[in-house]
């Protein structure tokens, strides 16, 4: 955690404003943006010439963050939301319109994670998994995305991952989520040809964030594989100001994970007998330890 908050405040020391984006001056709302991606993408969006509107519950960090923003000369406005709630994303939305705020991208990044069987995993932090991976992310699309039409300009990005096109043994409704994410950007991108608005879905690998420690936390969870193997998040959010640029309706980060859906096709089968051990293998500490 403390090397990803590093990563972040050493990026916006050594970004230049830069005027390459179609969206300068626009405004971008980014959930989940007091860590991680989230923050990462808001920092690279503010120096590219948008004025960003940071989302999460820990207001000091956001705070922290609008301060570092604001300092290189760019504009954000902290504004706090549970998005783990049902009134989560309408009560931002209308707080937003209040304040007289109209927003042209939508980084749909706050999401969570949880490891171990399906069986063990308590049902509120499954269902507080689909409201905030799921449920917030059409909620925000369906109240923002009338005013872009009507603008005839925007763009809605949302934060998928390959484990919804490669589900695997511990991650049943994280890896459902994500795969539900990747179905809704592709229908939407379908309606929106020739709307003036795009709709894309990042796809990224292992990330170093606070992913990976608030899944050890959570009850009956356990850590989930693959940290070893993360990129940096200020790699994800460069990729998020590049659709920006050059639109498309799927990217992988890294991009060679692009290969990950003829995997499943081509080692489904392997995967279906080695999961249950990989999993089993890395829930055993956990359970003896108890």
């Amino acid at each position: 955690m403390q090397s990803t908050q590093k990563e972040i405040t050493d990026s916006l020391k050594n970004i230049n404003i830069t005027k390459s984006c179609r969206f300068i001056g626009k405004t971008a709302l980014i959930t989940g943006a007091s860590s991680g991606i989230g923050a990462a993408a808001a920092s690279s969006l503010a120096a590219h010439g948008l004025k960003v509107i940071l989302v999460a519950r820990r207001r000091e960090k956001l705070k922290q963050l609008a301060r570092e923003i604001s300092a290189l000369g760019s504009q954000a406005l902290v504004m706090t939301a549970d998005l783990s709630i049902l009134q989560g994303a309408e009560q931002l939305v209308c707080d937003l319109f209040q304040k007289g705020f109209s927003v042209d991208v939508l980084v749909n990044n706050a999401g969570f994670g949880w490891y171990g069987y399906y069986a063990d995993m308590p049902w509120q932090t499954a269902a507080e998994m689909l409201q905030v991976n799921v449920s917030t992310v059409i909620q925000l699309t369906r109240l923002l995305l009338p005013g872009m039409l009507e603008r005839r300009c925007g763009h809605i990005i949302n934060i998928g991952s390959i484990a919804g096109s490669m589900p695997n043994q511990g991650i049943a409704v994280y890896s459902a989520s994500k795969a539900f994410l990747d179905a809704f950007t592709t229908s939407l991108h379908r309606e929106l040809r020739g709307s003036g608005v795009q709709i894309s879905v990042v796809r990224p690998g292992p990330v170093r964030t606070e992913f990976f420690q608030t899944a050890c936390t959570l009850p009956e969870g356990s850590s989930i594989p693959g940290e070893r193997f993360a990129v940096s998040a200020k790699r994800v959010a460069g990729t998020i100001v590049n659709l920006l640029n050059h639109p498309r309706r799927v990217v992988f980060v890294p991009w060679f994970l692009g290969v990950s859906g003829w995997f499943e096709l081509a080692f489904g089968g392997l995967i279906d007998r080695l999961g249950p051990l990989l999993l089993r293998r890395r829930q055993k500490p956990l359970k003896t330890s108890i």
